[in-house]
Protein backbone atom coordinates (compact mmCIF):
# COMPACT_ATOMS: atom_id res chain seq x y z
CA UNK A 1 0.00 0.00 0.00
CA UNK A 2 1.23 3.61 -0.65
CA UNK A 3 0.08 5.83 1.72
CA UNK A 4 0.87 9.64 2.45
CA UNK A 5 -0.19 11.94 5.39
CA UNK A 6 -0.55 15.52 5.48
CA UNK A 7 0.71 17.24 8.23
CA UNK A 8 0.92 21.15 8.78
CA UNK A 9 4.86 20.95 8.27
CA UNK A 10 7.12 18.54 9.07
CA UNK A 11 9.65 21.08 10.84
CA UNK A 12 6.38 21.58 13.33
CA UNK A 13 5.66 17.88 13.39
CA UNK A 14 5.57 16.94 17.05
CA UNK A 15 5.41 12.80 18.20
CA UNK A 16 2.08 12.66 17.89
CA UNK A 17 -0.68 10.14 17.14
CA UNK A 18 0.26 10.34 13.57
CA UNK A 19 3.85 9.63 13.79
CA UNK A 20 2.10 7.18 15.96
CA UNK A 21 0.32 5.88 12.88
CA UNK A 22 3.17 6.47 10.16
CA UNK A 23 5.46 4.15 12.19
CA UNK A 24 2.98 1.88 12.53
CA UNK A 25 2.91 1.68 8.42
CA UNK A 26 6.32 1.43 8.42
CA UNK A 27 6.45 -1.73 10.58
CA UNK A 28 3.89 -3.01 7.79
CA UNK A 29 6.16 -2.98 4.65
CA UNK A 30 3.94 0.19 3.38
CA UNK A 31 5.41 2.41 1.26
CA UNK A 32 4.99 5.70 3.45
CA UNK A 33 5.13 9.59 2.50
CA UNK A 34 4.72 12.48 4.84
CA UNK A 35 4.12 15.81 3.37
CA UNK A 36 3.62 19.86 4.90
CA UNK A 37 0.61 21.42 3.30
CA UNK A 38 2.70 23.07 1.03
CA UNK A 39 4.16 20.42 -0.89
CA UNK A 40 1.22 20.01 -3.24
CA UNK A 41 1.60 20.70 -6.95
CA UNK A 42 -1.18 21.66 -9.71
CA UNK A 43 -0.73 22.09 -13.44
CA UNK A 44 -3.41 22.01 -15.62
CA UNK A 45 -4.01 18.48 -18.10
CA UNK A 46 -1.46 16.37 -15.17
CA UNK A 47 -2.39 15.05 -11.93
CA UNK A 48 -1.92 16.71 -8.92
CA UNK A 49 2.14 16.40 -7.78
CA UNK A 50 3.13 16.00 -3.87
CA UNK A 51 6.75 16.98 -2.74
CA UNK A 52 7.10 14.25 -0.38
CA UNK A 53 9.40 13.32 2.42
CA UNK A 54 10.11 9.67 3.49
CA UNK A 55 12.65 7.24 5.70
CA UNK A 56 15.23 5.42 3.10
CA UNK A 57 14.54 1.81 3.21
CA UNK A 58 17.75 1.50 4.47
CA UNK A 59 16.68 2.44 7.62
CA UNK A 60 14.19 0.57 10.42
CA UNK A 61 13.22 3.29 12.97
CA UNK A 62 12.74 1.22 16.28
CA UNK A 63 10.35 3.64 17.86
CA UNK A 64 8.38 6.65 16.55
CA UNK A 65 10.41 9.02 18.55
CA UNK A 66 13.25 7.82 16.00
CA UNK A 67 11.07 8.17 13.17
CA UNK A 68 10.16 11.98 13.48
CA UNK A 69 14.05 12.39 14.14
CA UNK A 70 14.68 11.10 10.56
CA UNK A 71 12.18 12.78 8.75
CA UNK A 72 13.56 15.64 10.49
CA UNK A 73 17.23 15.25 9.56
CA UNK A 74 19.10 15.07 6.91
CA UNK A 75 19.05 11.16 7.01
CA UNK A 76 15.26 11.55 5.26
CA UNK A 77 15.25 11.88 1.46
CA UNK A 78 12.43 13.26 -0.66
CA UNK A 79 10.55 13.05 -3.81
CA UNK A 80 8.23 14.04 -6.37
CA UNK A 81 5.38 11.40 -6.30
CA UNK A 82 2.09 11.67 -8.55
CA UNK A 83 -0.84 12.19 -6.05
CA UNK A 84 -2.93 9.72 -7.92
CA UNK A 85 -0.67 6.43 -8.01
CA UNK A 86 -1.62 6.85 -3.99
CA UNK A 87 -3.67 4.30 -2.50
CA UNK A 88 -4.47 6.36 0.49
CA UNK A 89 -4.37 10.09 1.47
CA UNK A 90 -4.76 10.74 5.08
CA UNK A 91 -5.31 14.70 5.93
CA UNK A 92 -3.88 15.06 9.41
CA UNK A 93 -2.90 18.76 9.37
CA UNK A 94 -4.85 20.72 12.42
CA UNK A 95 -5.96 24.11 10.50
CA UNK A 96 -6.06 25.86 14.38
CA UNK A 97 -2.41 25.38 14.80
CA UNK A 98 -1.21 27.26 11.98
CA UNK A 99 1.09 29.96 13.03
CA UNK A 100 0.33 33.69 12.03
CA UNK A 101 1.45 34.35 7.98
CA UNK A 102 0.50 30.69 7.03
CA UNK A 103 -3.59 31.93 6.72
CA UNK A 104 -2.94 30.05 2.81
CA UNK A 105 -2.08 26.78 4.35
CA UNK A 106 -5.33 26.67 6.94
CA UNK A 107 -7.82 24.85 3.92
CA UNK A 108 -4.75 23.67 1.50
CA UNK A 109 -4.75 20.59 2.92
CA UNK A 110 -8.94 19.75 2.33
CA UNK A 111 -9.04 21.72 -0.75
CA UNK A 112 -6.13 19.21 -2.47
CA UNK A 113 -7.29 16.45 -0.80
CA UNK A 114 -11.18 16.90 -2.87
CA UNK A 115 -9.03 17.21 -5.86
CA UNK A 116 -7.21 13.52 -5.21
CA UNK A 117 -10.29 12.29 -4.60
CA UNK A 118 -11.56 12.83 -7.07
CA UNK A 119 -8.83 11.57 -8.98
CA UNK A 120 -9.66 8.42 -7.09
CA UNK A 121 -7.76 8.12 -4.20
CA UNK A 122 -9.07 6.97 -0.55
CA UNK A 123 -9.01 9.60 0.97
CA UNK A 124 -9.38 10.21 5.04
CA UNK A 125 -11.02 11.36 6.01
CA UNK A 126 -13.38 12.54 3.60
CA UNK A 127 -12.52 15.61 2.21
CA UNK A 128 -15.49 16.75 1.50
CA UNK A 129 -16.74 15.80 4.95
CA UNK A 130 -14.10 17.41 5.96
CA UNK A 131 -15.14 20.79 4.36
CA UNK A 132 -18.25 20.38 5.38
CA UNK A 133 -16.78 19.80 8.99
CA UNK A 134 -14.14 22.02 8.76
CA UNK A 135 -14.97 24.56 11.92
CA UNK A 136 -15.34 21.07 14.04
CA UNK A 137 -16.90 23.24 16.61
CA UNK A 138 -19.47 24.59 14.32
CA UNK A 139 -20.23 20.62 13.42
CA UNK A 140 -20.56 19.72 16.67
CA UNK A 141 -23.32 22.09 17.21
CA UNK A 142 -25.56 20.50 14.71
CA UNK A 143 -25.60 17.36 17.21
CA UNK A 144 -28.49 16.68 19.27
CA UNK A 145 -28.97 18.82 22.16
CA UNK A 146 -29.90 16.12 24.81
CA UNK A 147 -26.16 15.24 24.70
CA UNK A 148 -24.50 18.62 24.54
CA UNK A 149 -24.13 21.93 27.17
CA UNK A 150 -26.11 25.04 26.81
CA UNK A 151 -24.16 26.90 24.22
CA UNK A 152 -24.67 29.99 22.25
CA UNK A 153 -22.11 31.12 19.16
CA UNK A 154 -21.96 35.02 18.72
CA UNK A 155 -19.81 37.78 18.40
CA UNK A 156 -22.42 40.51 20.07
CA UNK A 157 -21.33 41.15 23.27
CA UNK A 158 -25.17 41.39 24.67
CA UNK A 159 -25.63 37.94 24.19
CA UNK A 160 -22.89 36.85 25.47
CA UNK A 161 -23.45 38.83 28.61
CA UNK A 162 -27.29 37.82 28.52
CA UNK A 163 -26.24 34.01 28.12
CA UNK A 164 -23.55 34.38 31.27
CA UNK A 165 -26.66 36.19 33.38
CA UNK A 166 -28.99 32.91 32.52
CA UNK A 167 -26.37 30.70 33.32
CA UNK A 168 -26.10 32.03 37.00
CA UNK A 169 -22.92 33.88 36.44
CA UNK A 170 -20.38 31.19 35.31
CA UNK A 171 -19.44 30.38 31.89
CA UNK A 172 -16.76 28.87 29.12
CA UNK A 173 -15.55 31.20 26.66
CA UNK A 174 -13.85 30.12 23.69
CA UNK A 175 -13.13 31.16 20.13
CA UNK A 176 -15.17 29.21 17.75
CA UNK A 177 -12.01 28.37 15.93
CA UNK A 178 -9.30 27.36 17.95
CA UNK A 179 -7.57 24.37 19.87
CA UNK A 180 -5.39 23.26 22.38
CA UNK A 181 -7.01 25.10 24.63
CA UNK A 182 -5.71 28.66 23.79
CA UNK A 183 -7.99 31.43 24.63
CA UNK A 184 -10.47 29.42 26.66
CA UNK A 185 -11.63 31.36 29.65
CA UNK A 186 -13.91 29.84 32.54
CA UNK A 187 -15.62 32.84 33.88
CA UNK A 188 -17.50 33.43 37.28
CA UNK A 189 -18.53 35.89 39.14
CA UNK A 190 -15.45 37.22 40.70
CA UNK A 191 -13.82 37.62 36.98
CA UNK A 192 -12.98 41.54 36.91
CA UNK A 193 -11.69 41.92 33.43
CA UNK A 194 -15.09 40.19 31.42
CA UNK A 195 -15.55 43.06 29.20
CA UNK A 196 -12.25 43.14 28.25
CA UNK A 197 -12.21 39.25 27.88
CA UNK A 198 -15.02 39.66 25.85
CA UNK A 199 -13.66 42.35 23.46
CA UNK A 200 -10.18 40.22 22.85
CA UNK A 201 -11.88 37.21 21.92
CA UNK A 202 -14.23 38.61 19.96
CA UNK A 203 -11.83 40.23 17.51
CA UNK A 204 -10.44 36.64 16.55
CA UNK A 205 -14.22 36.56 14.94
CA UNK A 206 -16.99 34.21 16.59
CA UNK A 207 -17.33 32.77 20.28
CA UNK A 208 -18.81 30.04 22.19
CA UNK A 209 -20.54 30.70 25.33
CA UNK A 210 -20.63 27.35 27.00
CA UNK A 211 -22.23 26.41 30.19
CA UNK A 212 -19.88 25.34 33.02
CA UNK A 213 -19.96 21.81 33.96
CA UNK A 214 -18.93 21.38 37.49
CA UNK A 215 -17.32 17.67 36.60
CA UNK A 216 -14.89 19.23 34.77
CA UNK A 217 -13.30 19.73 37.82
CA UNK A 218 -12.35 15.85 37.04
CA UNK A 219 -11.04 16.23 33.71
CA UNK A 220 -12.71 15.20 30.77
CA UNK A 221 -12.57 12.22 28.76
CA UNK A 222 -11.13 11.70 24.95
CA UNK A 223 -13.03 8.71 23.25
CA UNK A 224 -11.20 7.90 19.81
CA UNK A 225 -13.94 7.02 17.33
CA UNK A 226 -13.15 5.23 14.14
CA UNK A 227 -15.90 3.71 11.46
CA UNK A 228 -18.10 5.27 13.88
CA UNK A 229 -17.29 2.75 16.63
CA UNK A 230 -14.75 3.21 20.33
CA UNK A 231 -11.32 1.90 19.23
CA UNK A 232 -11.02 -1.46 20.82
CA UNK A 233 -8.61 -4.28 20.96
CA UNK A 234 -8.62 -7.16 22.62
CA UNK A 235 -11.53 -5.63 25.10
CA UNK A 236 -9.78 -2.38 25.57
CA UNK A 237 -11.00 0.98 24.08
CA UNK A 238 -9.84 4.08 23.11
CA UNK A 239 -10.22 6.28 26.02
CA UNK A 240 -8.15 8.25 28.38
CA UNK A 241 -9.16 10.63 30.88
CA UNK A 242 -7.23 14.13 30.83
CA UNK A 243 -7.39 15.31 34.45
CA UNK A 244 -6.48 19.05 34.42
CA UNK A 245 -3.32 20.56 35.87
CA UNK A 246 -3.17 22.16 39.52
CA UNK A 247 -5.45 25.40 39.52
CA UNK A 248 -6.23 24.98 35.61
CA UNK A 249 -9.68 23.65 34.45
CA UNK A 250 -8.33 22.77 30.55
CA UNK A 251 -8.02 19.45 30.22
CA UNK A 252 -5.83 19.47 27.13
CA UNK A 253 -2.42 17.32 27.06
CA UNK A 254 -0.66 20.64 25.80
CA UNK A 255 -1.90 23.00 28.63
CA UNK A 256 -0.61 20.31 30.98
CA UNK A 257 -3.34 17.37 32.07
CA UNK A 258 -2.07 14.45 32.31
CA UNK A 259 -3.29 11.04 31.79
CA UNK A 260 -5.56 8.54 33.59
CA UNK A 261 -7.91 4.90 32.74
CA UNK A 262 -11.36 5.31 32.57
CA UNK A 263 -14.01 2.95 31.80
CA UNK A 264 -16.68 2.97 28.92
CA UNK A 265 -19.31 4.54 30.45
CA UNK A 266 -22.94 3.73 29.56
CA UNK A 267 -23.17 7.68 28.84
CA UNK A 268 -20.48 7.59 27.04
CA UNK A 269 -22.15 4.75 25.31
CA UNK A 270 -25.43 6.71 24.50
CA UNK A 271 -23.11 9.66 23.25
CA UNK A 272 -21.86 7.49 20.76
CA UNK A 273 -24.86 5.85 19.74
CA UNK A 274 -26.29 9.45 18.89
CA UNK A 275 -23.05 10.63 17.03
CA UNK A 276 -22.18 7.93 15.28
CA UNK A 277 -24.71 7.78 12.58
CA UNK A 278 -24.11 11.47 11.91
CA UNK A 279 -20.24 10.71 11.56
CA UNK A 280 -20.75 7.43 9.49
CA UNK A 281 -23.36 9.37 7.31
CA UNK A 282 -20.77 12.42 6.05
CA UNK A 283 -17.62 9.99 5.96
CA UNK A 284 -15.31 10.83 8.94
CA UNK A 285 -13.52 7.69 9.47
CA UNK A 286 -11.24 8.75 12.76
CA UNK A 287 -12.65 11.38 15.25
CA UNK A 288 -11.89 12.25 18.87
CA UNK A 289 -14.71 12.81 21.05
CA UNK A 290 -14.35 15.13 24.20
CA UNK A 291 -16.56 14.02 27.24
CA UNK A 292 -17.32 15.35 30.80
CA UNK A 293 -19.74 12.86 32.60
CA UNK A 294 -22.73 12.69 30.28
CA UNK A 295 -21.88 15.71 28.00
CA UNK A 296 -20.42 15.91 24.64
CA UNK A 297 -18.20 19.07 25.36
CA UNK A 298 -16.01 19.40 21.69
CA UNK A 299 -15.91 16.90 18.80
CA UNK A 300 -12.58 16.79 16.65
CA UNK A 301 -12.91 15.53 13.01
CA UNK A 302 -9.23 17.30 11.94
CA UNK A 303 -6.70 15.95 13.52
CA UNK A 304 -7.84 13.72 16.37
CA UNK A 305 -4.85 12.54 19.04
CA UNK A 306 -4.09 11.01 22.01
CA UNK A 307 -2.69 7.57 21.02
CA UNK A 308 0.98 9.19 21.96
CA UNK A 309 -0.61 8.89 25.37
CA UNK A 310 -2.03 5.69 25.89
CA UNK A 311 0.90 4.06 27.01
CA UNK A 312 0.86 5.96 30.17
CA UNK A 313 -2.17 4.51 31.52
CA UNK A 314 -1.16 0.58 29.80
CA UNK A 315 -2.90 1.13 26.72
CA UNK A 316 -1.84 -0.73 23.65
CA UNK A 317 -1.69 2.63 20.93
CA UNK A 318 -3.94 0.90 18.77
CA UNK A 319 -2.04 1.87 15.88
CA UNK A 320 -2.12 -1.61 14.08
CA UNK A 321 -5.97 -2.12 14.71
CA UNK A 322 -6.19 1.25 12.56
CA UNK A 323 -4.08 0.33 9.69
CA UNK A 324 -5.87 -3.12 9.64
CA UNK A 325 -9.28 -0.60 8.89
CA UNK A 326 -7.05 1.07 6.16
CA UNK A 327 -5.79 -2.01 4.44
CA UNK A 328 -9.25 -3.48 4.13
CA UNK A 329 -10.66 -0.13 2.63
CA UNK A 330 -7.50 -0.35 -0.55
CA UNK A 331 -8.81 -3.98 -0.74
CA UNK A 332 -12.20 -2.92 -1.00
CA UNK A 333 -11.62 -0.06 -3.43
CA UNK A 334 -9.41 -2.57 -5.88
CA UNK A 335 -12.44 -5.08 -5.41
CA UNK A 336 -15.39 -2.86 -6.05
CA UNK A 337 -13.57 0.50 -7.78
CA UNK A 338 -15.47 3.47 -8.11
CA UNK A 339 -18.62 1.68 -7.19
CA UNK A 340 -18.32 2.67 -3.50
CA UNK A 341 -17.97 6.03 -2.88
CA UNK A 342 -15.34 7.44 -0.55
CA UNK A 343 -17.25 8.86 1.30
CA UNK A 344 -18.72 5.27 2.00
CA UNK A 345 -15.10 3.41 1.98
CA UNK A 346 -14.27 6.06 4.58
CA UNK A 347 -16.82 4.72 7.38
CA UNK A 348 -17.06 1.28 6.38
CA UNK A 349 -15.27 -1.46 8.46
Amino acid sequence: MKICFVVNSIESEKCGTTIYIMHQAIKRKHEVYVMGVGDFGFSHDKSISINSTYVPNSMSPETPQELLEILQSKKAKTRKIIAKELDVLFIRNNPTEEESGRKWAEQAGVAFGRMIQQEGVLVLNDAFALSYAFIDKLYFEELPSSIKPASIITRKKEDILDFYEKNKNKMVLKPLEGSGGRDVYLIDKNEKNLNQIITTITQQGYVIAQEYLPAVKDGDIRVLLMNGKVLEKDGQFGIIRRVSGEGEFRSNFSQGATSDSSPLTDAMKKIIEITAPKLIRDGLFFVGLDIVKDKLIEINVLSPGGLNHFHEIGLPDFTDTIMEAIERKVEYKRLYGNKISNRELATMH
